[in-house]
């Protein structure tokens, strides 16, 4: 049934007449009579009946009155929920992110989430690369992805990109090699080395494929791996130099492994937030994005 007519029903059963009823739905007396007509021959049964001059209700009448007050009230209720989901940042957001970019900023993510009542995060790791992250937007409501700064940007026209971090890649240097005593090191020191990458088509590979371009020196990679933390120790254990993230490259005192600029290149990744277009007005979405800059900020600070 109609949620329109029947709001007309109970305007007419709570105000006594077509006109009044007319009066407050801000409609003309024609308009009330021909939505009690719709709704009469929708359900079948006469719902009023004439009495004097005017209408009054049949009792098939007064039994649906009854029913679309326990209908429109339910109704009433579900809009005054939903309005909490659109002035605060309630309800289920769902993430997808790439690993090391988890490994960065999802501990600390989570638990400034955990610091909003009625929030809650809902997180896939995703070996992602540029290409893929449209079709992952169609799935989640906001994916951290990351591309070569000097690779084309996200469509902005079917998507809303917020930037998180510029990343800047070093180089990932056993604590014993001949070059983890510099403060940067040149790329064509580098001519010689075997290096551990990523898949093709990966950001840090596109990094390494855009230095070769620059620098005329083409690295020779040995391994092709997506988790750093497996790059990390081989690199470790001397067994190739690799391009890493900065802020998540484990450069501690024991780890074997040291991370040094690349002289005169401006080699980084950007990791950016990409949503559906018009997504960020839905407050949990919008929060999760603050909270998600919020940790950039003091990782980096």
């Amino acid at each position: 049934m109609d949620l329109g007519r029947l709001r007309t029903l109970r305007e007419f059963a709570d105000r006594g007449s077509v006109t009044a009823a007319a009066r407050a739905l801000h409609c003309t007396p024609s308009a009330v009579s021909q939505q009690l007509r719709a709704l009469q021959s929708e359900v079948g049964l006469p719902l009023t009946e004439p009495a004097g001059r005017g209408l009054r209700l049949t009792d098939a009448g007064r039994a649906l009155v009854a029913r679309a007050d326990e209908v429109l009230a339910a109704l009433d209720r579900a809009e005054s929920e939903l309005d909490t989901y659109r002035s605060a940042p309630r309800g289920r957001v769902r993430l997808a992110i790439f690993q090391s970019a988890g490994l960065m900023l999802l501990p600390g993510l989570l638990t400034r989430i955990a610091g909003h009542d009625g929030l809650e995060v809902d997180v896939r790791d995703v070996d992602m690369t540029p290409p893929e992250v449209p079709g992952l937007v169609a799935d989640y409501d906001i994916v951290v992805a990351h591309r070569d700064e000097h690779a084309p940007e996200f469509d902005a026209t079917r998507l809303d990109v917020v930037p998180l971090l510029r990343e800047p890649l070093d180089v990932a240097l056993p604590a014993g090699h001949r070059l983890a005593g510099r403060r940067r090191v040149e790329p064509a020191e580098l001519a010689d080395e075997r290096w551990i990458s990523v898949d093709f088509g990966f950001p840090v590979d596109d990094v390494l494929r855009s230095l070769t371009i620059r620098t005329g020196v083409r690295p020779v990679v040995v391994q092709r791996i997506n988790d750093f933390r497996i790059t990390e120790r081989l690199v470790a254990a001397g067994h190739g130099i690799a391009l890493l993230p900065r802020y998540t490259m484990d450069t501690r005192r024991d780890s074997g492994l040291v991370g040094r600029p690349l002289a005169g290149i401006r080699a980084a990744r950007l990791v950016e937030a990409v949503c559906r277009t018009g997504a960020l007005q839905r407050p949990a979405v919008a929060q999760v994005i603050e909270e998600l800059r919020a940790e950039v900020t003091q990782l980096t600070a």
